[in-house]
């Protein structure tokens, strides 16, 4: 009898997940450890990353999970950490590009230039391009350089997988925050670029889009301190016909088919996680 564990054929195998002390990227990570993967979970925040891998072992005490410090900014850093991951495993098979994330700098306030009525509200014209680099960098160069560096040893064996994370704003940009919906929207690009370029090497790449979670990073904007839904958080419940958010263990299952055997045949595609969020046109 065939297991459901050796169907998806990733028992054993080894994943790098980046941004993996985020909301995110823990509970991908547990997902991945619960079939049966090895994960290294890395992340700018060390302290973060050992302590979440270490939740993990006492839960998968068979399995090599490790928790190191990265910047997905630095190459060298990178390249670091996969020095001493390959110190616990002999190869590193998939990588998941969940590091991201907006900035207050690359954010306006309103959410519309309404002549005489936004003046007093920063728009477009006051984004600082500090905040757009950033956010950009982050969400862009940090899934191009990991990519770089845990990709090339998938190449040289002809075997593995790159899983990048976008976002919905990638297919229908929100408001105020213009920086992140473009850097979403060039993961999309990539997504298909590399799929193309890594086609014949047996390395796939895809990526999910999910839509929308409570994080720490958006709590606040979304729920009020007496925990009903903020003017933008009932927003995203209307466009949202499934009418709730997501429950973060819900990216898990496509995750793990787009690593898995079950998609051999897939790659350079996008799956939003979403609820119908991209389907619907508000009417």
């Amino acid at each position: 009898m065939i297991t459901s564990n050796e169907l998806l054929g990733l028992e054993g195998k080894t994943v790098v997940v980046t941004g993996a002390g985020g909301v995110i990227c823990s509970s991908i990570a547990e997902g991945l450890c619960e079939v049966g993967m090895n994960v290294m979970l890395l992340d700018i925040d060390e302290a973060r990353a050992i302590s979440r891998a270490n939740e993990l072992k006492a839960k998968f005490p068979n399995q090599i999970i490790e928790g190191f410090f990265a910047n997905v900014l630095d190459k060298r850093s990178l390249e670091s950490a996969k020095n001493r991951i390959l110190s616990f495993v002999d190869a590193i098979d998939f990588i998941v590009n969940g590091a991201g994330g907006n900035s207050p700098k690359a954010t306006t306030q309103a959410e519309e230039i309404v002549p005489g009525k936004t003046d007093d509200l920063s728009n477009f014209f006051d984004l600082q391009m500090e905040g757009f680099d950033q956010v950009f960098d982050l969400n862009f160069k940090g899934t191009v350089l990991p990519t770089m560096v845990f990709g090339k040893e998938m190449i040289e064996r002809g075997q593995g997988g790159v899983l990048n994370i976008s976002s919905m704003n990638a297919f229908r940009p929100l408001t105020k925050i213009p920086a992140y919906s473009a850097a979403k929207s060039s993961i999309n690009n990539f997504t298909q670029w590399l799929a193309v370029h890594f086609a014949k090497t047996g390395v796939r790449v895809n990526a999910i889009a999910p839509g929308f979670f409570i994080t720490t990073q958006n709590k606040f904007l979304l729920i009020g301190e007496d925990g009903s839904l903020t003017e933008r958080g009932q927003k995203i419940i209307n466009g949202t016909p499934m009418g709730r958010y997501g429950e973060i263990e819900e990216l898990i299952g496509t995750t793990i088919y787009l690593l898995s055997d079950m998609s051999k045949f897939v790659t350079g595609i996008v799956i939003p996680i979403d609820g119908g969020f991209s389907a619907y046109s508000g009417v």
